[in-house]
């Protein structure tokens, strides 16, 4: 079959790659129908993420069943499903919690379109993916949604989400800062789903031009400024900057008892942090991977809702075989489709 790999900074290129097989009674294959490009991949593909290849990428998708294990019987084949970018078992202790990154069934960090050193699972620009623990990985697509409008839900919309969701339902009329730039697009998943979950002011830092457009036109207020200055005080903050400067920023920017959640990656072993300043105003600081599988779920209610449109914030839509090209585009979220 073929399949689209990172082969270093600036080259994809699609190569042979042999067929998966089901390898117990609870997988299935799927073939993928609609393809997100995250916004590691396109970190690695800028060659500022440090992740050696050759490597199949891609693991934001949606896909059909095509072929299923024995023990499958709430599944059908045709159907659409979501796919989850981290591997889960739905069963040990650390998924029954909601903790669907931490799976104790498959080694640490196990997921769809990374190196391998974590076991090898494939990627998602591929003709087959194979899904183990299919029944508990795999979320149906509502009938009447199209596939390309919700690739993204895997990760990067789910990682946008619970940097805001939880806790505004806590807040009464909370406000709101996130610090873009860096994850191209899941600081603007964030902003969409706090205006969308009725924030009373969300705010949108980024030097992109295209990015604050965009936070504009889902409702929230665009700050341009490529020093990342404070912005002022909000109960909710989040860094999806991937900078030092911008990650102050959202920390500082948090009022006393506030909530700072960053999805910036910082592959630097020492990240400075103003703890100083965070201890004395008591605030709760947030990081690491989105738990994608737990998250899905409450995302599709809100697009189901209609308060949320992911396809408002898609910026190139490409067919399947300009993948490897349309993966370089520098815009936030690039989408693949058949």
């Amino acid at each position: 079959m073929k399949q689209l790999t990172f082969i270093k900074a600036g080259l994809l290129e699609w190569h042979e790659a042999k067929l998966p097989t089901l390898q117990a009674d609870t997988d299935v294959l799927v073939r993928p129908l609609a393809v997100a490009r995250c916004d590691l991949d396109f970190a690695a593909i800028a060659g500022r993420a440090p992740l050696p290849g050759p490597y199949a990428i891609g693991h934001e998708f949606i896909a059909e069943i095509v072929e299923m294990g024995d023990s499958v019987s709430s599944l059908n084949l045709g159907q659409k499903v979501i796919v989850p970018f981290q591997i889960s078992c739905g069963k040990c202790r650390y998924c029954l919690r909601g903790f669907t990154g931490s799976c104790l069934a498959v080694p640490p960090m196990s997921m769809y379109g990374m190196p391998s050193n974590r076991g090898f699972w494939g990627g998602a620009m591929s003709d087959l993916v194979r899904v183990p623990f299919a029944e508990n990985m795999l979320v149906k697509v509502p009938e009447g949604i199209e596939p390309k409008n919700i690739a993204s839900l895997s990760d990067n919309i789910v990682d946008g989400w619970r940097t805001v969701a939880p806790y505004l339902s806590n807040i009464v009329e909370a406000e709101v800062l996130i610090v873009g730039g860096g994850a191209l697009s899941v600081g603007l998943y964030a902003a969409a789903i706090a205006v969308a979950l009725g924030a009373k002011r969300v705010d949108y830092i980024d030097h992109d031009k295209t990015r604050l457009d965009i936070a504009q036109s889902v409702g929230a207020n665009p700050i341009d400024d490529k020093a990342y200055k404070q912005a002022g005080s909000y109960q909710i903050t989040v860094d999806a900057s991937a900078n030092v400067d911008g990650l102050k920023c959202a920390i500082c920017c948090t009022e006393p008892e506030g909530i700072c959640t960053s999805v910036g990656i910082y592959f630097s072993e020492s990240t400075p942090l103003p703890l100083n300043h965070m201890f004395y105003k008591g605030i709760t600081f947030k990081t690491g991977r989105a738990n994608s599988r737990a998250g899905i779920p409450h995302v599709l209610e809100l697009i189901n809702s209609g308060k949320l449109r992911p396809e408002k914030l898609t910026t190139k839509l490409a067919t399947w075989d300009d993948a490897a090209e349309a993966f370089k585009d520098p815009s936030a979220k690039v989408v693949v489709a058949r």
